[in-house]
């Protein structure tokens, strides 16, 4: 980066420090700060749900998994877009709730301050975890961008990721802490105007140098870029959809994603805020939402369509054949010019600082309301509560931050947040529509979640001798596919990188021998000979366009109860280098690809690695063959019991426990059904009538009398989610022809 970039960023940087201390005057109690004082419309509302939904992390996932997987990696960020129907829904009960935090609805619904605070505890780490996979986003296109691999301290080099990353936690906390909510929402509209230009401002730059790179400047216009990349690409990497057994996102598993979301979603901390708690009214909190998160699957589809472009230009790139998170990155230090390369990392990091602010501010709101009120200071004055709301949101960033430095893996903390949810999630829907859930079944639901997700799996491995046990550390089959096919010049540019990494490390070798020569190190001589004599047999041949190219392809060998991997080890537990794997099966696919289907040697002693994935022995007792299920399969199974066993749990304790109150019952189920007034004192008014009868909502019941508090939807319930979905409908054919120009 140059000096225009660096000023670029200075500048923005204090932009959003002066928003801060500009919101902070009008900050009067902890409604001001933690909810903005409930005084946001439509577009605010909008670009708060566009800014706490996409984060830095988005535009990066999607790079890697298009760069690896082709059109069909969009789903990494897409699996989101059938969701968000449910928001012209779920919008009016967060108003509906006239709550400060979601521990607030815990402790109304379920009459107990302590689920309160153990939501609050839920939400802090929910947001650690999800705020440091945006920060370890941040960290993957930072040296790429700032061209600065490290920055020598003493004699130390620190990755310069590890110097952006706490940085930026400084600046969010220097605008978030000052302003609370009402700065947030400021700073999300212009970040969310930020991301928009972040979304498209690669294209053009990317279409203009596949004409300068492959067509002729001369004759051909900017549009010609988008035959160029069909050109480039083989076409199966425009599938929307991809193979079951190759993708890493068929579409059963993309369905599974989206319902372990749908069901994880409405728990999700700052739902409370930005999901329509801090709109004017419901109308408000309804369009906001759902236009928000619209906003992003557009979007979507501009980070898609980036990444073929990138992998079209940067397919024998070295530092991506080695990690693809930096597709983004590269993509945008080799297009843009100075200026406009800080202008891209501005708006990257305002995709961070647009969910991260949210996360802090509602996580404060949190501890301040759910334990600092309820359990240490319950007079405590309005200014008392933003102060301690100050403290606490500086201790979330912390957290993100350090979490980011220590694991800076984005996928997998992505599909972490996935399962988090699933804690409270089971409570939250059974008690939305069911008088008969009670407080002792969502304990017991919170502890079985607790324990089989989380606990357990990670105290199994300590038990001696479950790493090696041979019923634990078997693998589903290694498919290796074999397919011939035309030569892409994507793919010759890729051969091209393997011949140059052959040839570099045959070249070590060589020298490495002439060494071991030179001390007659007859060991070292026989083992190096043997390696270039494997080297000299194994070099990828030369490729041109149109050329017949096999392509070998494996898949599998991922261990069905564990979250690593496994290494083959002899007695002594020394690693095993070279298996012969067990061929099982030979079968022909099609007429240009054929499948071998391998497994490990049955008296091979396997060492697994990571977490126990203790619920996927429920398949096993099924008679499940999960041998014989992809990566993608499996994974998906491991989804199923984290949907289905919390509500079976809450649902059948609930039956043989204490129902709650019927006055408590009555008065939550009575303001959940009492339409948002925006004028406060006629909205207490209409409140207070409709808990002097609350009978008076049986009438809309399906089920008049019953325990089961579903209501007859309103046409605005219908249409709207009509109209979203069409519109979903609708993206994914914008995706679908996006992808399809020039083709």
């Amino acid at each position: 980066m140059t000096w225009p970039d660096y000023a670029v960023l200075l500048g923005y940087f204090v932009v959003m420090i002066v928003i801060g201390i500009i919101s902070a005057r009008s900050i009067k109690g902890q409604e001001d700060y933690f909810m903005g004082g409930r005084g946001f419309g439509k577009i605010l509302q909008t670009f708060a749900a566009f800014g706490a939904g996409t984060g830095s992390s988005d535009p990066v996932n999607t790079g890697r998994t298009t760069f690896t997987s082709g059109l069909s990696g969009m789903w990494s960020v897409m699996y989101w877009l059938f969701v968000t129907p449910f928001y012209w829904i779920t919008s009016v009960w967060y108003r509906r709730m006239r709550h400060l935090t979601l521990g607030d609805w815990f402790v109304e619904r379920y009459e107990s301050k302590a689920l309160g605070a153990a939501y609050c505890v839920f939400g802090l780490l929910f947001f650690m975890v999800y705020g440091s996979m945006l920060f370890s986003a941040i960290g993957k296109v930072a040296a790429p961008l700032a061209n600065i691999n490290a920055i020598a301290v003493g004699e130390t080099e620190i990755p310069i990721e590890y110097i952006l990353v706490p940085i930026i936690g400084v600046v969010v906390l220097a605008y978030g802490v000052l302003g609370g909510l009402r700065a947030a929402y400021y700073t999300d509209l212009i970040q969310g105007i930020c991301i928009i230009l972040l979304s498209i401002m690669l294209i053009p730059f990317g279409l203009h140098a596949l004409v300068e790179q492959f067509g002729d400047p001369s004759q051909d216009n900017l549009l010609a870029g988008f035959r160029i990349l069909h050109e480039q690409l083989p076409k199966e990497h425009f599938d929307l959809v991809g193979s079951s057994s190759m993708s890493e996102f068929p579409w059963y598993r993309v369905v599974a994603i989206v319902l372990i979301n749908l069901m994880g979603i409405v728990v999700q901390p700052h739902f409370i805020a930005t999901g329509g708690g801090s709109a004017k009214s419901e109308w408000d909190a309804r369009v906001g939402l759902v236009v928000g998160n619209f906003l992003k699957r557009f979007c979507t589809v501009g980070w898609m369509l980036t990444a073929l472009i990138a992998l079209a230009l940067f397919a024998g790139h070295p530092e991506l054949a080695g990690d693809p998170d930096k597709t983004w990155g590269i993509a945008s230090r080799e297009l843009l010019s100075p200026g406009l390369t800080g202008l891209m990392v501005a708006c990257l990091l305002a995709a961070l600082m647009s969910s991260i602010d949210a996360y802090m501010i509602v996580g404060s709101g949190l501890v301040v309301r759910n334990l600092y009120a309820a359990y240490v200071n319950e007079d405590a004055t309005e200014q008392e509560c933003v102060r301690v709301g100050r403290l606490t949101g500086s201790v979330i960033v912390a957290g993100a931050v350090l979490i980011s430095l220590l694991m800076m893996d984005v996928f997998e903390q992505l599909q972490l947040t996935w399962v988090l949810a699933v804690l409270f999630a089971a409570p939250f829907w059974v008690g939305m529509y069911w008088r008969r859930a009670t407080t002792s079944a969502a304990w017991i639901t919170l502890a079985y979640c607790a324990i089989v997700f989380f606990i357990a799996p990670n105290l199994l491995p300590l038990v001696p001798g479950v790493r090696t046990a041979a019923s634990y550390t078997v693998t589903n089959d290694i498919l290796e596919t074999t397919t011939t096919r035309p030569a892409a010049p994507s793919d010759v540019a890729r051969r091209n990188l393997d011949i140059e990494l052959w040839r570099d490390q045959h070249q070590q070798v060589k020298q490495q021998l002439a060494i071991a020569k030179g001390e007659n190190d007859a060991a070292k001589i026989a083992r190096l000979e043997q390696q270039e004599e494997l080297l000299e047999s194994e070099g990828p041949q030369e490729l041109a366009v149109g050329d017949q190219m096999t392509e070998v392809t494996r898949t599998g060998g991922q261990p069905i109860f564990w979250s690593g991997r496994v290494s083959p080890i002899d007695e002594n537990g020394d690693p095993i280098e070279d298996i012969q794997l067990t061929l099982v099966k030979e079968q022909r696919l099609d007429e240009n690809s054929t499948q071998k289907i391998m497994r490990y040697p049955e008296d091979i002693r396997l060492l697994a690695s990571g977490n126990f994935k203790l619920d996927l022995l429920l398949f096993q007792w099924l008679g499940v063959d999960l041998r014989s299920k992809s990566n993608a399969a499996i994974d998906t199974l491991s989804l199923l019991p984290k949907m289905a066993a919390p509500l079976l749990v809450m649902i059948l304790f609930s039956l043989f426990t204490r129902r709650n109150t019927k006055t408590g019952l009555d008065r939550y189920y009575a303001k959940m059904n009492t339409p948002v007034d925006p004028d406060h004192e006629r909205d207490q008014k209409n409140l207070a009538a409709a808990m002097k009868d609350p009978s008076a909502i049986e009438r809309h019941k399906i089920i008049p009398g019953s325990d089961l508090e579903f209501y007859w939807p309103s046409r605005l319930d219908l249409v709207g989610f009509i109209i979203c979905v069409a519109v979903c409908c609708g993206i994914i054919a914008i995706a679908g022809w996006v992808a399809g120009i020039g083709g």
